[in-house]
């Protein structure tokens, strides 16, 4: 019976210490795969900075994507879902960020620009996930085509505030600096849902594996939410199963543990 894996990137697939997929985690997603189960990305990175998953995508064995939380999914080079921020929206928290100078980075369909950048956007962006560096353009340049997730890098409070300036809009976090905003319905939930639909498969026989807090929805839509052995206490009590950590064969262990492998 064939089975739908979803898989975060970043410290669930790709480590954060050394920033590669272990070797023992791509020999188990080839084993799941040829035993004829669906792998996807789930990941809340746009396309444009995926620049971490080069050991299995050159393996074809990715069957389709879920990008910017939900927001934007495709199979190949088919778009199969895409929902951008209202327009007013998008604005209205970039004017926020500017008056504020807080640093912003906003996502279209296929580029990636950011505002106000400073020294925390180069240690997370760069140093940390090792993202190239994104281009540098105005509010205006940055908001001239639509839309489709925002990351204001502000704290929890500063976000309280400004909530009732994008009703239309949700947020998450996997990263106390900053929230990823996507219009109001894009979660990596509904992103299973647009894929499942599309490939015809059923929700009783999808598993997710996730690490962080935009993984909550995945985590607990899927039939079995998996959560690695180093992700945070609240989203390992969401999980059905906590496997081990990135680096400690936390995938491979866990396709184990389901005989999917």
């Amino acid at each position: 019976m064939t089975k739908a894996l979803f898989f975060d990137i970043d410290g669930t697939l790709v480590s954060f210490g050394t920033h590669t997929i272990p070797e023992s985690t791509i020999e188990a997603l080839k084993a799941a795969h040829a035993n004829g189960h669906k792998i996807f990305i789930s990941t809340g990175r746009p396309k444009a900075i995926i620049n971490n998953l080069g050991a299995i995508q050159s393996l074809g064995i990715i069957d389709g994507y879920i990008t910017m939380n939900g927001a934007y999914c495709f199979v190949g080079d088919k778009v199969i879902y895409k929902s951008a921020i209202p327009h007013d929206e998008v604005i209205a928290l970039g004017e926020i960020c500017r008056e504020n100078n807080y640093p912003c980075i906003f996502v279209a369909e296929h580029d990636i620009a950011v505002c106000q950048p400073n020294k925390l956007v180069s240690d997370i962006f760069y140093d940390y996930l090792h993202v190239d560096e994104i281009p540098l353009k105005t509010l205006e340049e940055a908001t001239s085509k639509d839309i489709f997730q925002i990351t204001p890098f502000i704290t929890q409070e500063q976000e309280d505030e400004i909530t009732h300036l994008i009703p239309n809009c949700e947020s998450g976090r996997w990263y106390y600096a900053f929230a990823d905003i996507t219009a109001k319905g894009n979660t990596k939930q509904k992103g299973i849902d647009e894929i499942i639909n599309y490939f015809g498969l059923k929700l009783e026989d999808t598993y997710a594996f996730g690490d962080g807090g935009n993984d909550i929805s995945m985590l607990k839509h899927a039939a079995v939410g998996v959560a690695m052995g180093n992700a945070k206490d609240e989203i390992k009590a969401v999980a059905n199963y906590v496997t081990t950590s990135v680096d400690e064969d936390g995938i491979k262990n866990a396709l184990e543990h389901f005989n999917l492998i």
